[in-house]
């Protein structure tokens, strides 16, 4: 498998088997046979890179039908599998030394929201609805955590949630690693009280000041976070947003960022 990039490679599919929820087999009116887990998991990769609606996967690939792969992403988001995933490819990089502890970046990018749903009026699009994907990066750009907000919400106001939802990142020798060493931030990360608590967990700020000109040294270090959502918003389906579900949507923003990881580690063999 491999060819086309909805199809899910061995050894992607090799690590997700094991976190994957079991069913419990029935042997009295045990109906119709479920369809394969990993057939399901590339017609949703296929919704996720096309942004096809549901209703109109084509079944003659094998997929099953849309309301199938819609529930079982459902289900396994439910069960954290996507984290779980998230912590295993982080923990292969961080065992490669391919993660860069000394500084993090974070940002935000606004989508619309044409179904609405939980999202809320965007001072950036007209009051139209709206929604806030906020992410936080190591110094190569390698997504550590990222988080789903209505589109009103201050960027600033998710920086410490954010840093909690970093996982302990196994890998090496010693204890699990969760926090950097720096923090990068723009202009809407500009606050006094947030600086201190950055500072508070043993963390260096390094956020711009507003009013100041631009053409700071912070650009050279910031830059690969923007590479992250090119990377993130490659895949059609995160870059408007057509789930009325939170969930659904955070689930597949939370998928999104396993096989942009994955990536990373197969170009080091």
């Amino acid at each position: 498998m491999g060819t086309w990039p909805w199809t899910v490679s061995d050894e992607l599919w090799d690590r997700l088997l094991p976190l994957l929820p079991q069913r419990e087999r029935r042997f009295r009116y045990s109906g119709r046979r479920p369809l394969p887990d990993r057939e399901v998991l590339c017609g949703i990769l296929y919704v996720l890179h096309t942004g096809i609606q549901w209703e109109y996967l084509p079944q003659e690939l094998g997929f099953g039908s849309g309301m199938t792969c819609w529930r079982r992403l459902r289900e396994w988001n439910d069960a954290g599998v996507w984290q779980r995933l998230h912590e295993v490819l982080l923990a292969e990089l961080n065992a490669a030394s391919r993660l860069d502890w000394s500084r993090c970046v974070v940002d935000s990018s606004h989508v619309r929201a044409l179904k609405g749903g939980s999202a809320r009026p965007s001072p950036v699009d007209r009051g139209r609805a709206g929604s806030k994907h906020h992410l936080i990066t190591d110094g190569h750009g390698t997504p550590l955590a990222v988080m789903l907000t209505g589109g009103n919400r201050n960027d600033v106001t998710q920086l410490l949630p954010l840093f909690d939802a970093i996982p302990s990142v196994r890998g090496r020798v010693g204890r699990p690693r969760r926090k950097p060493d720096s923090l990068f931030a723009d202009r809407g990360y500009d606050h006094d009280v947030y600086r201190e608590q950055v500072c508070d967990r043993g963390i260096v700020p390094a956020i711009a000041r507003r009013g100041t000109r631009h053409g700071t040294v912070l650009g050279t270090y910031r830059w690969v976070i923007e590479g992250s959502f090119a990377w993130l918003h490659g895949f059609r389906r995160l870059r408007i947003r057509w789930e009325r579900r939170a969930d659904i949507h955070e689930a597949f923003l939370k998928l999104d960022c396993c096989p942009v990881i994955h990536r990373q580690l197969s170009s080091l063999r």
